[in-house]
């Protein structure tokens, strides 16, 4: 049997080792290439050795965030860093990287490895799937959702009055922002009001503005928000909160096209596109009397209704995945995903305050996760259902499997047992589905 050099072995062993791998000494020159690390950087083992690693990755992380040196600094191991290298074609690319320290016989440590790992496929497919999930900034592969987003461009080219419902985090200003950045009036300022936040003195003066000397302290003219948004958009959000006297004034804009604004003794012309929002159901509270039936018709032209986050809890991962991107971009982090115990939290919350709250139980997580992989223990303890209601108790939660068979009964229920509907809802085949069903031993009829 030949000898083989102990260098030679090495090199097979790294070779056929699918993630790039190399090694550098204590002056950050590479001692080491493998094929894998060629294919990914583009740059040919024999150019690469001896070279200071910097040179070769030319990551965004080389000259103030090193994961080698922070390695050799502190001792700890980085696993799955998100970063971006240029090849040697100049392409950026997404890779995963993980550091170790490097030691001699005696334990010194004489350098450091570090393995990468090309994520350009999983990023594309990332931004393939957020593009066919969302409109404008509006994430969600719930079929409720997406019939939304097709609705959504054809509201856009008309110029009709739209009302929008839903509970309060559902997203409504988002809806409303992309209406008008898909219409003829982008150009022009969307203008947002909330009608419940204000009086209605201060919220007149608000939409309609006023002259000067209307008031002691109104020195010179002042324009209201229907001016600013003259030729936009003007979003009034929270109108089932406006007065009856207010709703009255409204009435007239949306009639004749003319305000009055405080202290003037003419009356001013509009075009502005209104689209009015609200978390209450404007029809109960005509039925009570409470907001003017005319007016009602008036902003309900167009009528869109925004389900739940507990109602598309399908949506969550993807909304996960969205958030922690974001979240990285804003506070210059590196945080990959989360634990399956953190999804299954999450998949098991009802979010009283829906996408919105979402948004905030994971910047709580970015302000306590110092890895790259976000913990149970960095969730708010207000995800935890309280022990003693019969779910999961502080200490435990559902399993993804658990999660998973709750989420298709809640379909199954919410679509009467049809399976078509359960499975647009949760945006999966119904061969898919059906697969489930049967392997879970949930039987549809029951819920129809």
């Amino acid at each position: 049997m030949p000898n083989i050099r102990p260098n030679d072995i090495q090199d097979v062993i790294l070779d056929s080792i699918t993630e790039g791998v190399f090694t550098v000494d204590s002056n950050w020159r590479i001692t080491s290439f493998n094929r894998a690390a060629e294919e990914i950087t583009g740059v040919d083992r024999k150019k690469a050795i001896g070279r200071q690693c910097r040179d070769i990755l030319r990551a965004d992380v080389c000259e103030s965030g090193c994961a080698l040196a922070e390695t050799i600094r502190t001792g700890q191991a980085i696993i799955g860093r998100a970063v971006h290298i240029i090849d040697a074609n100049g392409k950026r690319r997404a890779i995963a990287i993980s550091t170790a320290l490097l030691k001699d016989q005696n334990g010194e440590v004489i350098g450091g490895v570090e393995t990468i790992r090309d994520m350009t496929v999983v990023e594309e497919l990332r931004k393939e799937l957020e593009g066919r999930y969302s409109c404008e900034d509006i994430i969600s592969q719930d079929h409720r959702m997406q019939e939304l987003f097709r609705t959504i461009g054809h509201i856009a080219e008309s110029d009709c009055t739209v009302l929008i419902e839903g509970e309060s985090g559902t997203g409504k200003e988002l809806v409303a922002r992309a209406i008008h950045n898909l219409s003829l009036r982008k150009n022009k300022h969307f203008v947002a009001v909330n009608c419940g936040a204000l009086p209605d003195s201060l919220l007149e003066s608000e939409l309609f503005g006023y002259k000067a000397g209307a008031f002691t302290d109104a020195k010179k003219d002042k324009p209201g928000r229907f001016a600013l948004a003259e030729g936009g958009t003007l979003f009034l959000d929270e109108i089932g909160d406006v007065s009856a006297a207010m709703q009255v004034r409204l009435l007239r804009v949306l009639q004749e096209h003319t305000y009055e604004p405080l202290g003037a003794v003419e009356s001013a012309k509009t075009n502005v596109r209104i689209i009015a929002a609200t978390n209450k159901k404007l029809s109960e509270l005509i039925e009570h009397g409470k907001f003017r039936d005319d007016l009602y018709y008036r902003i309900n032209v167009i009528r869109l209704e925004l389900p739940p986050l507990r109602d598309r809890k399908g949506d969550i991962p993807l909304l996960v995945d969205y958030f922690i991107s974001r979240l990285n971009r804003l506070r210059g982090k590196s945080i990959s995903c989360v634990t399956n115990d953190v999804l299954a939290c999450l998949l098991s919350y009802d979010y009283p305050g829906n996408v919105r709250e979402l948004e905030n139980i994971l910047e709580h997580c970015f302000v306590l996760c110092r890895g790259e992989v976000i913990q149970r223990e960095h969730l708010p303890i207000s995800v935890f259902p309280p022990i003693g209601e019969g779910k999961a108790t502080a200490g435990e939660t559902k399993t993804l499997k658990q999660v998973e068979v709750m989420l298709i009964i809640e379909a199954l229920r919410r679509s009467k047992g049809n399976q078509t509907a359960a499975s647009h809802e949760l945006g999966i085949n119904k061969s898919t589905l059906y697969r489930k069903l049967k392997a879970y031993n949930i039987k549809p009829e029951a819920y129809s």
